[in-house]
């Protein structure tokens, strides 16, 4: 694609990969079927090429309208087209170029300011979750299903005491919780930490770190993002220093984040070297596994043999940023297969449940027909229950169905300890 970027942001780093990013673009198409909102409203810039075309528009120094920002505003972020695209166009990079720009063009209504104030305000702080899910919990008989569900299956995972074992092996890796998960879901990197232990490798949880900077990211806060990214840096680099072997997430779109640390501190004399070894050093907790599965699946198998159970039929979602971020298919599925579970079909693994970070609460008429198709997928096998590898999904998914849904590793763990 031909661009002639304007004079603002032609010789400025973004301005550089930019235009790398929009000439690698042959305007094919082959993104179309694979977009959510595309799929959904089969309108041509509610897909990825009409969002390059209008932040190409933008780069070139055209005007910049509320509608752009609205096209821009319902993309998902969930990089199937990446997956899609045969010129390996790096769509993602270039749309959080385009909506920063956007944002600082574009004056949004006092209620859209408001309500995305609170979220980085509230959201990325554990403590603030948890004060907000002890309201909801008082409030849950007044609210829609779709948000009772995930407070009701937070209260019954805080009553579930799941031990960490003792840091003993020589190998270490480093478990970081986040924000939203420890408040809703706190036995999922106990689960995890159990899994290691199996393989011989003792997870450790690290104080001093919080949200991984995700959220404010994708809302184009960059200083906030900037301020969480430093921190987690800081309270992580002792510990690295000290020989731990990986920096292991459980929450795929966390680990997405931890692997942009470098880049996104490419610039900071002070932390352009540490933010790279973070980088280099992050893994999803299924990275992990599935590079101790040989070990780990005779384990699952004998197991499975002695307890010898009816094979729970498990319908397991992908989160788009397991598969077409961090690209890592199959390991999940194999690991549970050699655990004695039972996969069910699941049609359209690659569309998106419509979680998507904050999505579901900024766009939520079309989240929620996301989670409805979502659900209906995964529920056409007549699954036992649902898992999944990211808490965004896990709490989302959970209020558009009756079924149980945990984090893939808690079944791992529940196999393994009996």
């Amino acid at each position: 694609m031909r661009t002639a970027l304007a004079d603002f942001i032609r010789d400025t780093p973004e301005g550089r990969e930019a235009q790398a990013i929009l000439r690698a673009c042959v305007h094919c198409g082959f993104c179309l079927p694979a977009c959510p909102t595309y799929q959904l409203l089969g309108d041509e810039l509610d897909s990825p090429r009409g969002r390059i075309y209008l932040m190409k528009q933008l780069l070139e120094g055209a005007p910049v309208s509320a509608r752009t920002q609205l096209h821009l505003d319902r993309c998902l972020t969930c990089r199937a087209c990446e997956s899609a695209c045969p010129s390996g166009v790096q769509y993602g990079r270039l749309l959080d170029i385009g909506r920063a720009l956007t944002e600082e063009r574009i004056t949004r209504t006092p209620a859209s300011r408001l309500k995305r104030y609170l979220l980085r305000k509230l959201v990325p702080h554990t403590h603030r979750v948890r004060a907000l899910l002890r309201v909801a919990r008082i409030a849950r008989p007044l609210l829609p299903r779709q948000l009772a569900a995930p407070v009701s299956a937070a209260r019954a995972a805080h009553s579930r005491r799941t031990p960490w074992p003792g840091a003993h092996h020589a190998r270490r890796v480093l478990l970081l919780p986040g924000c939203v998960q420890p408040a809703l879901r706190p036995g999922i990197d106990a689960a995890a930490a159990q899994v290691l232990d199996r393989v011989g490798i003792s997870g450790v949880a690290v104080a001093g770190t919080g949200c991984c900077g995700a959220l404010t990211h994708h809302l184009s806060a960059q200083q906030e993002t900037l301020r969480q990214v430093r921190r987690n840096v800081d309270a992580l680099w002792p510990h690295i220093e000290a020989g731990a072997e990986a920096v292991v997430v459980t929450a795929s779109a966390c680990a997405s984040m931890l692997s942009e640390y470098g880049r996104l501190l490419q610039g900071d004399p002070h932390y352009a070297g540490r933010a790279a070894r973070v980088s280099a050093l992050s893994r999803d907790i299924a990275q992990v596994l599935g590079a101790e599965s040989e070990g780990l699946a005779g384990a699952l198998r004998s197991a499975a043999r002695r307890q010898a159970p009816a094979a729970a039929r498990v319908a397991f979602h992908a989160p788009c940023t397991l598969q077409h971020a961090l690209k890592v298919t199959g390991t999940v599925e194999g690991l549970l297969t050699e655990a004695g579970f039972a996969l069910t079909p699941v049609s359209d693994r690659h569309q998106c449940c419509g979680s998507a970070g904050t999505y579901s609460i900024l766009q939520p008429q079309l989240s929620a027909r996301l989670l409805r198709q979502k659900v209906a997928a995964l529920e056409s096998g007549t699954p036992d229950l649902i898992a999944t590898a990211n808490i965004g999904c896990l709490a989302h998914i959970g209020g558009g169905t009756s079924l149980p849904v945990c984090h893939w590793v808690e079944l791992l763990a529940q196999r393994l300890d009996g």
